[in-house]
Formats: C-alpha cells, sequence, structure tokens
C-alpha cells in the first residue's frame, strides 16, 4: 500500500514537472487533455484520484508515454556498470541504456595508437556525431582535413563528411554520443573505406 501511495506522489510530480518545464499554465495542459483546469489542478496536489482514462492523454499532452508516467522509480537501475569491449587498439565502455535515449548512445572510448585510424578507413553515414576529449590528444580526420582535439576540448560534426577517430601521440579518452547510425558504424561494424585528402590543423576549443 505504502509503495501505491509513493507511485501516485510520483505520477502527480511528473504531471507538474513536465506541465512546468513547457512552460504551460493549468489552463493550457487543460486545453489540450480535454479535462478542465479543476480536474488538473486536483489531480496535481492530490485531491482527487488519479484514473487511467485521465493518464492516457495527459501523457500524449505532454509528449511522453504512459508507461514513463506510471513507471516506478524503484524499477530503475541507477548505477550503471559497463563492462568494456576491446577491439584493435580501441576500449569501449557504453554508458547509457539505449531505451533511455530515444536512439542515442554515450560511449566511453579509450584509442591508442594501435587503432587503425588513417585516411583509408574514414567512415560515412547519417546523423551527427558528439565527442569531448577526457585527456590525451585525439586525431579527428573529417573530410580533407585533419583536426588534432585536446584534453578538455570538443568536437561535433556531420556524419555525412568521410571521418575517423584515432589516438595522437599517445592514448586518448574521449566521451562520445552517437545516434543509432552512429553506434552501427563504429560500435557493431567493420572498417569502412573511403577516400580522403590531406591538411593538418588545430580543432577550436567548446
Amino acid at each position: 500500500m505504502t509503495q501505491e501511495i509513493e507511485l501516485d506522489t510520483v505520477i502527480r510530480r511528473r504531471i507538474r514537472g513536465l506541465r512546468l518545464a513547457r512552460g504551460w499554465s493549468l489552463d493550457a495542459l487543460a486545453a489540450r487533455c480535454w479535462l478542465s483546469p479543476s480536474t488538473l489542478s486536483r489531480i496535481e496536489t492530490g485531491h482527487r484520484r488519479i484514473a487511467l482514462d485521465q493518464l492516457v492523454p495527459i501523457a500524449r499532452a505532454l509528449g511522453t508515454t504512459l508507461d514513463e508516467l506510471v513507471e516506478s522509480p524503484a524499477d530503475e537501475d541507477v548505477v550503471i556498470r559497463p563492462e568494456p569491449e576491446h577491439a584493435r587498439g580501441v576500449t569501449t565502455w557504453l554508458l547509457s541504456p539505449e531505451r533511455d535515449l530515444h536512439g542515442m548512445t554515450v560511449a566511453k572510448m579509450r584509442f591508442t595508437e594501435e587503432h587503425p585510424s588513417g585516411r583509408d578507413r574514414l567512415a560515412v553515414h547519417p546523423g551527427r556525431e558528439w565527442f569531448t576529449v577526457l585527456s590525451g590528444t585525439a586525431r579527428l580526420h573529417l573530410g580533407e582535413r585533419t583536426l588534432l582535439v585536446e584534453a578538455g576540448h570538443a568536437a561535433q560534426f556531420s556524419t555525412m563528411v568521410p571521418h575517423s577517430i584515432g589516438a595522437h601521440g599517445g592514448p586518448v579518452e574521449i566521451l562520445t554520443i552517437f545516434d543509432r547510425d552512429g553506434e552501427r558504424a563504429h560500435l557493431h561494424a567493420g572498417d569502412p573505406v573511403a577516400p580522403g585528402g590531406t591538411g593538418t590543423e588545430s580543432a577550436p576549443g567548446p
């Protein structure tokens, strides 16, 4: 019974929090979910029992799902315990379940100079990519350019441009965000090949 009351309180706070995050008044949300402002107010404050037929339109209006709205906080595994995955010259730790990031994957990657990342190893795939360097210096081949990204700096780019990331002058660790296409291309596929060019420049800071 106590767990049901706690979940009920969490649901009410989620409704109010999502509404306020969108800058909506009670009237604005009520108009979107076909409830009266007074009914919605009593739901948020705990003065009215929450009914399933009310939660469905509320969740839809707030741009979330019923499952996310009523998910028990106790079901969430807060601590992520990544297992390292090793390939030639690169170790990867997946830091986020894909389902929690709407198709995005956060990973920590450690490259050594053994990792094949030259201009004959450039990848192309839909989307965009972002990474920040935690330690060392990353060498980013991007089209005809070679950029050196130092610790504390970040890079973001269209992945339709041929690209590869590797270590420069020693091991480098990065924190990166992939979309679905980027995860498949960099974490689950072989080494794609694309034509490259020449040129070297320093990467700007974030």
